[in-house]
């Protein structure tokens, strides 16, 4: 990426990759996740520390060289990685050891790669952000799209109702294939009227939303008292300015807007988070790749990804 823009800034470029530092492994990518945080940096909404720099935050792959004081890894170990720093839209890349965690027999690479990152955030959305418990009621804005096939499936085994909007009548269907209880299809049915619709007026205990604009604006009114909104992306583009009062005391919410990055930078929670993905993955969870397209399409993966016309994940194959 040669500077903030549209999908005119990627280059390919061919450069030679040095020995892993002490500390690092080489990692010979098969699968890299394409998320909605690689556009943010893409279009200059979240800042990359430097210019020219390669994208992409999580992927997978076989371990082909160790540095000197790597102890955990061998060559020719699955691994898959999530988080910083960037640099995930290549062939290989050295990383540092800490990183990365096995892939247990029985996940494939592709697997692993789109669950990575999407995951990491449903922990951290599911177990510290506000702890889904038996019996509450959530909504979850696309809930056909990668994070939200995830936080459906993994709030259903905590005991929760899951209500989720969605774009279409087959995105209607894939939701509920993966456990969704209520889909409600936006462009034709008022969201925040079905919402009380279904919860006899009550509204839900918690909503995800990682479209930002108007859609978090009218989730206000989709709340149960005390209830919380949780902001996790901006696929509109934009995020809202809100009033303290419009939170409280009439309505009585809390709104959180939590960091993947931060969450992930911590080592305890990164390991808690990655050790319970893998055992959600284990019992089942089920990971939807929607596209796979070559590295050199990464321009044609943002696309898809900008323009909602894909399911699930997106991966690159290098």
């Amino acid at each position: 990426m040669t500077a903030p823009g549209g999908v005119d800034v990627f280059a390919p470029v061919r450069a030679d990759l040095p020995h892993p530092a002490a500390d690092e492994v080489r990692l010979r990518q098969t699968a890299i996740g394409v998320n909605f945080v690689d556009i943010y940096q893409r279009m200059g909404l979240y800042p990359v520390p430097s210019m020219p720099a390669v994208l992409g935050v999580e992927g997978a792959g076989i371990v082909e060289a160790v540095g000197t004081e790597v102890e955990a890894f061998r060559i020719g170990d699955r691994v898959a990685y999530a988080g910083l720093p960037l640099g995930g839209y290549a062939e290989a890349r050295n990383l540092p050891a800490s990183r990365l965690v096995r892939i247990p027999d029985g996940i494939d690479d592709q697997t692993a790669a789109a669950a990575m990152l999407r995951g990491i955030t449903a922990h951290m959305l599911l177990d510290r952000v506000c702890p889904v418990r038996q019996g509450m009621v959530v909504l979850v804005h696309a809930a056909a799209g990668g994070l939200g096939l995830i936080l459906t499936q993994w709030a259903k085994r905590l005991g929760a109702t899951v209500i989720g909007t969605v774009g279409s009548p087959d995105k209607a269907e894939l939701a509920r294939s993966h456990g969704l209880d209520h889909a409600i299809q936006y462009r034709e049915t008022d969201f925040v009227a079905e919402v009380r619709r279904l919860t006899d007026g009550g509204g839900v205990d918690i909503a995800y939303d990682g479209v930002g604009g108007e859609t978090l604006i009218r989730t206000l009114d989709a709340m149960k008292p005390f209830g919380s909104i949780i902001s996790v992306g901006q696929a509109s583009g934009s995020l809202p300015a809100i009033a303290l009062g419009e939170l409280g005391p009439r309505r009585s919410l809390s709104l959180a807007r939590p960091s993947f990055f931060a969450y992930a930078s911590d080592p305890n929670s990164y390991a808690r988070a990655t050790a319970a993905l893998f055992e959600q993955l284990g019992r089942g969870l089920k990971i939807k790749i929607g596209a796979e397209l070559p590295l050199g399409d990464a321009a044609k993966a943002h696309l898809r990804l900008e323009q909602g016309a894909t399911v699930g994940s997106i991966l690159l194959r290098p």
